[in-house]
């Protein structure tokens, strides 16, 4: 049986598709399950089922019989089939009983030809073979219906013979399909190599990425671990501290209440004594012998002679007992104090971990600034360091960072001689370098702490803020958090001292800034940015 009539032979007549676990009605006829189901269904309630093959009716829906051979003979022809079309792709046009793969095609047949065929194929020039193909018809002119043979390179299409001696294309230049094909795959290889360059080079950024990515979830781990470390302690110091002031309330209670107690038990035993005296007089009152109450002792002979002239301990009777049940709050204020302790730890621990590397910037430091080796030191000095004018150096003595800061959170700690002034903070790099404006502090694009004569103020835009105190350790700590617009200086003594924070909404990158001015001993004045 051929291939075809086979086929048909295992097509539903439903869904005219090769049958899917085809089942059996009593007559006979076979259908896929799902199609003869969705019939039955339609059917149902009208009282009579009927096969959609033969009008065979049926007064009890029909019990559907698997066809377990047919199922394995349609299964089997899908497979084969779906074999057969990997393994040839294109088959023989005249091979008609079974698919058999083509080797050439002929596009003046419009046909596919297998090898037997091929043989037996004509030899003529007019026969031209070409790799197999489905579509022969596209290997034609759709004007003239002859053979593609020429590229026209002027209205870049494919052309026939008639196209270029008659048609459209007359006079243009052309070129073999062979020749233009080559060149166009020329052209197909030189942008096949720039993809692939435009390729490797996205595979690099996405590795790039890919390790920033890998290198921010790292951080943000270990960001996330240092914060519930440092919420951990807190709460932990916190708990201890509540504890500490309940325990010293408790025990200031108790030591108050057995206090009270003592007080409370002596005035009932003297309460209970004037009592007793005043019933002793109430009855002396009631007595009509005067001879008994003349030979009652006087009235100040019943009372106690030591409360006439008042107890050391009581006060008298007209003094009221020693105000001893109020707690000793200033003993519990200064334990909670030490709640400063803990959150100036909580200041400090937000910018925990390791300091910004900050170098200095030699172009920009005045003439009278002496820049150490290792770029961490600024100096005063009287000796001119006779460095080439430039735009970017400053008219006074000062020096700002290399490094600016376009995001995150930073700091770096400050350690500063005992001058005579200097100010320390940050600046934009459109600073003003020269005229009376151009010391950090005294314009808008600048912040800065400063000593002058004892005194210390924070600066910014020529509007100072003094601080209360002094700054004893004479190490100073920087922080910046670019995003939150916060600029803060503290004190590193134990604990760590806030001293102010700048609230900003920065618009350009921020460099550190550093003035330093002369000693008042021997050395000249300096700030060096520690390690």
């Amino acid at each position: 049986m051929a291939s075809a009539d086979l086929r048909d032979e295992l097509l539903c007549s439903i869904c005219l598709s090769v049958f899917k676990d085809p089942v059996t009605l009593r007559c006979g006829h076979n259908f896929c399950r799902v199609c003869i189901g969705r019939v039955l269904d339609t059917q149902d309630g009208s009282g009579v089922y009927s096969c959609p093959e033969c009008r065979k009716r049926f007064q009890v829906r029909p019990a559907l019989m698997r066809n377990i051979n047919l199922h394995n003979v349609a299964e089997r022809f899908l497979i084969t089939q779906q074999e057969q079309e990997e393994i040839t792709g294109i088959c023989c046009t005249y091979c008609v009983d079974s698919p058999v793969p083509a080797i050439r095609s002929c596009l003046h047949c419009e046909a596919s030809l297998c090898d037997k065929h091929l043989r037996a194929h004509s030899k003529s020039a007019e026969h031209v073979l070409s790799d197999p193909s489905t579509n022969l018809e596209k290997r034609k002119c759709s004007v003239h219906k002859e053979l593609i043979k020429y590229y026209c390179t002027q209205d870049a299409i494919c052309i026939c013979v008639s196209c270029s001696l008659a048609g459209e294309h007359r006079g243009h230049r052309v070129e073999m399909l062979d020749e233009a094909s080559k060149k166009k795959k020329k052209k197909l290889r030189n942008v096949l190599q720039k993809l692939i360059t435009k390729r490797e080079e996205t595979e690099e950024r996405v590795r790039s990425l890919e390790k920033r990515r890998r290198k921010a979830q790292e951080k943000a781990a270990g960001e996330a671990e240092r914060v519930t470390a440092l919420c951990t302690d807190i709460r932990r110091r916190v708990d201890d501290l509540e504890k500490k002031v309940l325990s010293e309330i408790s025990r200031q209670e108790k030591e108050k209440s057995l206090s009270l107690s003592a007080l409370i038990h002596q005035l009932e035993i003297k309460k209970d004594e004037l009592s007793r005296k005043m019933r002793h007089i109430e009855e002396l009152g009631n007595v009509t012998d005067p001879l008994t109450v003349l030979q009652e002792p006087d009235i100040g002979d019943l009372c106690d002679p030591e409360e006439e002239g008042g107890d050391e301990n009581t006060g008298g009777h007209d003094k009221q007992p020693h105000d001893g049940d109020d707690l000793d709050v200033a003993v519990i204020s200064h334990t909670l104090h030490t709640l400063c302790d803990v959150i100036s730890g909580i200041r400090s621990g937000i910018y925990v971990g390791d300091p910004a590397d900050i170098l200095l910037d030699v172009t920009t430091a005045g003439n009278n600034v002496h820049i150490s080796d290792d770029l961490k030191t600024a100096s005063w000095t009287r000796e001119k360091q006779k460095r080439p004018e430039r735009a970017e150096r400053f008219w006074y003595n000062q020096v700002m960072s290399r490094r600016g800061f376009t995001s995150g959170r930073h700091y770096w700690d400050v350690k500063i001689s005992r001058s005579y002034g200097w100010r320390v903070g940050m600046c934009y790099p459109s600073i003003d370098r020269r005229g009376d404006q151009s010391l950090i502090g005294d314009n808008n694009k600048s912040w800065s702490l400063e000593r002058y004569n004892d005194q210390y103020s924070v600066i910014h835009d020529r509007k100072e803020i003094r601080i209360p105190g002094k700054i004893s350790r004479y190490r100073v700590r920087i922080c910046l958090d670019y995003e939150a617009g916060q600029l803060s200086f503290y004190e590193l003594c134990d604990p760590i001292r806030h001293l102010y924070t700048f609230k900003v909404t920065f618009s350009e990158p921020l460099h550190a800034a550093f003035y330093v001015n002369f000693s008042l001993a021997l050395d000249d004045g300096w700030i060096r940015i520690c390690s």
